[in-house]
């Protein structure tokens, strides 16, 4: 039994295992197909392409279809600025709050309380965005919930849905609460992987709670913040497509219209493949770059990142 223990720990000896590579197999099958395969694909981005004759047969253009996308006009500009703008927010304002969450459940010494409470958090997570859109045309209206609250302290009603200056605002507090408390899962266990006897000598040396999560906790939790920060920047330019399709409009389209949902434009509704193709490429190529150098930025002041 040890033997063979050792032998499923050595990576040299895995591929004379027979048992596992066939367990290896369908996770393989599924990453060829579903992740590989596809990237051949993205030649239509440098091709003009018809789908009467194919990705083989459509000719060859080079670069024209990326010239066009910035040198035909602002539509494109714009689209970029509000993905930035829009990830920035959803970063400095949402990363922290499964952290700060996951660091206020790890307090609660009520295992009834905490547990229910973590239900309530997990919850929105689960309900996709056309039931959130819908409760949020409900509640935000001019007759909704907020604006009679609104009226009755004797403010103005705020059609937040259609206005301009809060459609952005909208965007960050629903994606905060929706995804924080399923967020907080992984912060929860890092927190149990710190030994508890620091705490207890923490305490023998006077140190109250601030000091010991400011000391103890936060640094435990560090490598996870890192690897999830890093992951997080690796998607900068992939804001929640479901959530600006739901809950856009024509009154706040320009302030919220993002790479994914112009590439749906273009490329569903306008059939324009090989250009939506490329606006594609482009976003991946950014978030590669994105990934590459803050890992490369963490390991040169933090010594770690996630490779």
């Amino acid at each position: 039994m040890i033997k063979k223990k050792a032998c499923i720990g050595n990576s040299k000896t895995v591929f004379k295992s027979p048992e596992l590579l066939l367990m290896m197999l369908p996770g393989f099958a599924l990453l060829v197909i579903f992740r590989y395969i596809p990237l051949l694909s993205i030649t239509v981005a440098f091709k003009q392409y018809s789908i009467f004759r194919g990705i083989a047969d459509s000719p060859w253009i080079g670069f024209k279809h990326f010239q066009d996308l910035f040198s035909g006009g602002t539509e494109f500009l714009n689209v970029l600025l509000n993905t930035i703008i829009i990830s920035l927010y959803k970063i400095i304002f949402g990363f922290p709050m499964p952290i700060i969450l996951a660091l206020l459940l790890n307090e609660a010494r009520n295992l009834v309380f905490k547990r229910v409470s973590q239900n309530i958090y997990y919850l929105p997570h689960f309900l996709s965005w056309v039931v959130i859109a819908g409760l949020c045309y409900d509640v935000l209206n001019l007759n909704g919930i907020v604006n009679t609250v609104l009226k009755a302290l004797g403010f103005e009603g705020v059609s937040f849905l259609m206005d301009p200056k809060w459609i952005r605002t909208v965007l960050i507090v629903t994606d905060i609460w929706k995804g924080a408390g399923y967020g907080s899962i992984i912060y929860l266990a890092a927190l149990t992987s710190i030994d508890p006897e620091l705490y207890d000598a923490a305490k023998i040396d006077g140190a109250g709670k601030f000091a010991q999560l400011w000391y103890i906790t936060l640094p435990g939790l560090v490598p996870v913040i890192i690897i999830m920060l890093v992951l997080r920047l690796s998607s900068v330019l992939s804001v929640d497509f479901d959530q600006i399709l739901m809950l856009t409009n024509a009154a706040v389209r320009n302030r919220i219209d993002v790479i994914d949902t112009y590439v749906y434009r273009q490329g569903i509704t306008g059939a324009k493949y090989d250009y939506s193709t490329a606006v594609g490429l482009f976003k991946s190529a950014v978030s590669v770059v994105f990934v590459l150098s803050t890992n490369y930025i963490l390991k040169k002041k933090r010594g770690e990142g996630l490779w």
